[in-house]
């Protein structure tokens, strides 16, 4: 029983190098899907999808090499999330450094047009677009002021007319205070 037991707790490879290995990762991917854009980030098509699984499986083996202890393993995971922790922390700290890692949100429509060479830069397909804007009951380019793609990849709308919603709230809003006038008349 004791074989089991070393086998599956002791390390195959020095804790430094998995230190290493993990800083080396972690730097690796940070670059890598900084260049690759928000778009991978935020708006996962069934092609980003499998990279990024693919990729999960391909560096995992990098951060923990010849290593397959659970000790290892979850020593390789705590390193990976306290450096992660440590460059949030940092960034969250000094905001014109974590503008430079993150970049800016990019404007995709403008007034009700798109920007087309805004879509072709980040990779964003109109119909991507406007499957977006009909998740948030959005039917039409002409409805929207402004698309951004922000930072972190998500897509957000402005509305260049109220929505239906605000439209009932500001109309009940109207009539609510019409009665209170017409009650304060009778008093």
């Amino acid at each position: 029983m004791h074989a089991i037991w070393t086998e599956m707790f002791t390390p195959g490879e020095p804790l430094v190098a998995k230190v290493i290995r993990t800083l080396i990762v972690y730097v690796f991917l940070l670059v890598g899907l900084r260049v690759a854009g928000k778009r991978e980030l935020g708006q996962l098509n069934p092609f980003d999808l499998v990279v990024l699984l693919v990729l999960s499986n391909t560096l995992q083996n990098a951060i923990i090499g010849n290593d397959n202890s659970i000790s290892g393993g979850l020593f390789g995971a705590a390193v990976l999330l306290g450096v992660n922790y440590i460059v949030v922390r940092f960034l969250f700290l000094h905001p014109k450094i974590d503008k430079l890692a993150e970049g800016d949100s990019v404007v995709l429509v403008l007034h009700g047009e798109l920007l087309e060479d805004a879509l072709k830069k980040q990779l964003v397909t109109r119909a991507e677009l406007m499957s977006a804007a009909r998740r948030q009951g959005i039917d039409s380019l002409s409805d929207i002021e402004c698309a951004r793609l922000e930072i972190g990849g998500a897509l957000t709308f402005v509305l260049k007319h109220p929505s239906s919603d605000e439209s009932w709230r500001k109309d009940a809003t109207k009539r609510l205070e019409r009665i209170e006038e017409m009650l304060a008349q009778r008093h």
